[in-house]
């Protein structure tokens, strides 16, 4: 699918042009992604209106692998200023499958008086381009009209063609040493033939499957320029919608991040609290388990002593428990002091509570009393530090034995 033939076509034709190769489905759908497809169209319109030497056209590019897929090219000439002239480079642009997350393919076409300079800094000898701004391609800030730019100001620095033809004889004593095939000479040089502008060639790809493509004739139908008319204006609006049902979307789902971060902290919060209960349950548990072997160790002592006590009618308190050595004793004995103050302390408070003992005399006796409860727990804390430094030597003692042996 071209454009026609010796013409220049106007925005119109252009938009209904990319419109319809690009609305078409099924097996002739062009190979682009649906979410693209209208910044492509933006794309193209953009550069064919900067360059208008460009023309849109669909044709059948062939992979490395073999595989043939109809894909959007632009082929025509870039204006390349030389030495105070400017010269049109022809060349061809294919939008490959992956525009315009990726970069197209820029080839250069000589036509058949043309070769490409070997060698060549952005052209390989095939005539693929290759410069910075191809390798350094950003979606979607990245576009064809900055492209063609960049090529224009690299050409402009490198010319990548020689013009290839027989000197004629009258400026045949500028090369005194000629080739006897042919002569080459550089695009701005010296030469009359390198000074004539390039002219494109005629396409040799074959023509698309799309059918006429907006190329039309005057006898075309009117009614099918409406319709393709309105086609082209229902895309517009059906882009336009697509953006703002995405920037919906879009302000939807920052939204619904928000609250499954916030739900995210929630659930760590629950996690940690739970693991700390698991924790606390762990703790209680083992304590319960400790009771109930104390408890079992407490009963297995009261029945193992309960037959020793049914034969005995008078106990006496005092010799009940024998005291293993003289601390203990000693601390046996300022523990029932201790606790016999407090008893007494307890009683004088009844007593002054129903005023059966007068205030300076319920003073005086609590003076008395605290002052030898203090000295009962001192000598308490004292024997209590001993026992506590007679258990550590001991400990001790049996562990350096423990070693020894």
């Amino acid at each position: 699918m071209v454009p026609p033939a010796g013409t220049q076509a106007n925005p119109q034709q252009l938009q209904q042009f990319l419109s319809s190769v690009l609305s078409q489905r099924g097996p002739s759908a062009l190979p682009y992604i649906e979410d693209t497809k209208w910044l492509i169209r933006q794309h193209l319109l953009s550069l064919f209106t900067t360059y208008p030497s460009l023309d849109p056209k669909t044709a059948t590019f062939t992979h490395n692998d073999g595989r043939s897929v109809n894909l959007l090219q632009a082929d025509g000439t870039v204006p390349m200023p030389f030495q105070g002239v400017t010269y049109n480079i022809p060349v061809i642009i294919w939008l490959m499958e992956t525009y315009p997350r990726h970069p197209p393919l820029v080839y250069v076409n000589p036509t058949r008086d043309m070769i490409i300079k070997r060698p060549h800094p952005y052209v390989t000898p095939s005539g693929l381009v290759s410069v910075p701004y191809l390798q350094n391609w950003v979606f979607p800030s990245s576009n064809l009209v900055d492209l063609v730019r960049e090529l224009s100001a690299y050409f402009a620095r490198e010319p990548p063609l020689y013009s290839q033809r027989r000197p004629p004889p009258q400026v045949s004593n500028l090369n005194p040493n000629p080739s006897p095939i042919q002569s080459q000479s550089s695009i701005g040089g010296n030469s009359a033939a390198a000074s004539r502008p390039y002219s494109v060639r005629p396409s040799s790809f074959p023509p698309s499957p799309y059918g006429s493509g907006r190329t039309q004739s005057q006898t075309e139908d009117p009614n099918e320029v409406y319709k393709r008319n309105a086609v082209s204006k229902l895309v517009d609006m059906v882009h336009t919608d697509m953006a703002e049902m995405r920037k919906a979307q879009e302000a939807e789902v920052e939204g619904l991040f928000s609250t499954q971060a916030a739900l995210r902290w929630r659930e760590d919060e629950i996690d940690k609290g739970l693991r700390e209960m698991q924790g606390e349950m762990e703790g209680l548990e083992q304590q319960l388990q400790m009771v109930l072997m104390n408890s079992d160790i407490l009963d297995d002592w009261v029945r193992g002593n309960q037959a020793k006590t049914r034969d005995v009618k008078d106990v006496d308190v005092d010799t009940a428990f024998e005291c293993v050595d003289s601390m203990s004793k000693k601390m046996l004995d300022c523990t029932a002091a201790d606790l016999a103050i407090e008893d007494v302390v307890y009683a004088l408070d009844k007593a002054l509570q129903e005023s059966s003992v007068p205030f300076d005399q319920y003073l005086r006796n609590i003076r008395l009393l605290s002052r030898e409860q203090f000295f009962h727990r001192a000598t308490a804390a004292k024997v209590r530090a001993a026992q506590m430094q007679a258990q550590v030597a001991t400990m001790a003692a049996r562990s350096s034995s423990h070693y020894v042996t």
